[in-house]
């Protein structure tokens, strides 16, 4: 089944208990149970029966979950081992560099469930990954690509700041664009969690690029996600007068339409269409 688009993901650490009683009010899309970063090494293997347990709880109440699991396959294959992947919605798999990476996993997942696998999506946060995101891209057991500013400007030993970020953003979105797949990041600092103003700009500028989402790794991200990832009331208002342009033109047998000083052609009626949620 495909992933259904998804504007923000909240990353709850598989071993912060506390923080699931209410995860599922925080409006987010996803919710997304961490098993990479958010656990030091030597939590890892305590922190997977934690995992299992927060994707059930979290199945159960109706919400949509993820897993980031491990790079290191020897560990992915531990965090995956009496998982409920059947309540999952997609697997994260992070540090995406080859099409092999993504290939063993889905592989294994394969084996686990049969046809009912949940797709993957595949986490560039490298160089090495960005080259290969073409690549990557093309791989059928994909539903998305993100881009991880943070590891990205860490790996060029910068501050994950637009000057070095937005390259390689363009890169990956593209990628995931000419293959379908939704793609989650920003061309910024994700860990901002106190200046949402500037985040909101940040928000702004990923979906002006072309990102469909974006994670999030406080709750107070998510309002902001999903507004900067959302129509607005003047988009939406606007997508309507483009249909109902292109409908008169239509029953008129017109092929051009001129509306507010602007031609109107397919591309942007398909525009206004996805705005609406009417597909194309």
């Amino acid at each position: 089944m495909p992933l259904k688009p998804l504007r923000s993901l909240l990353f709850l650490p598989a071993t912060a208990d506390h923080l699931l009683a209410k995860a599922t009010e925080r409006g987010a899309d996803a919710l997304v149970i961490d098993l990479e970063d958010a656990i030091p090494p030597e939590r890892k293997a305590a922190a997977r029966p934690m995992a299992q347990a927060a994707v059930r709880q979290l199945a159960e109440r109706g919400a949509t979950v993820v897993l980031r699991v491990n790079s290191d396959p020897a560990l992915w294959q531990e965090d995956l081992r009496g998982m409920p992947v059947e309540a999952l919605s997609a697997i994260m798999l992070p540090k995406v560099e080859s099409l092999d990476q993504v290939e063993a996993l889905a592989k294994a997942l394969i084996q686990m469930r049969a046809e009912k696998a949940p797709p993957i999506a595949a986490l560039i946060e490298t160089p090495r990954g960005v080259l290969a995101a073409a690549t990557i891209a093309s791989h059928s057991a994909l539903c998305a690509l993100g881009f991880g500013s943070e590891d990205y400007a860490g790996a060029l030993g910068v501050p994950a700041e637009p000057a070095a970020l937005t390259w390689p953003a363009q890169q990956v979105l593209t990628c995931a664009h000419a293959h379908g797949l939704q793609c989650w990041g920003l061309a910024a600092s994700i860990a901002e969690v106190d200046d949402m103003v500037g985040f909101a700009r940040a928000v702004d500028a990923g979906r002006a690029m072309g990102f469909t989402g974006s994670v999030c790794i406080h709750p107070r991200q998510v309002p902001v996600v999903n507004r900067g990832f959302s129509p607005s009331e003047q988009e939406l208002a606007w997508a309507e007068r483009v249909l109902a342009a292109d409908q008169a033109a239509r029953e008129q047998g017109l092929g051009a339409i001129l509306l507010d000083g602007r031609m109107l052609d397919k591309p942007i009626v398909d525009r206004a269409r996805r705005w609406l949620g009417l597909g194309v």
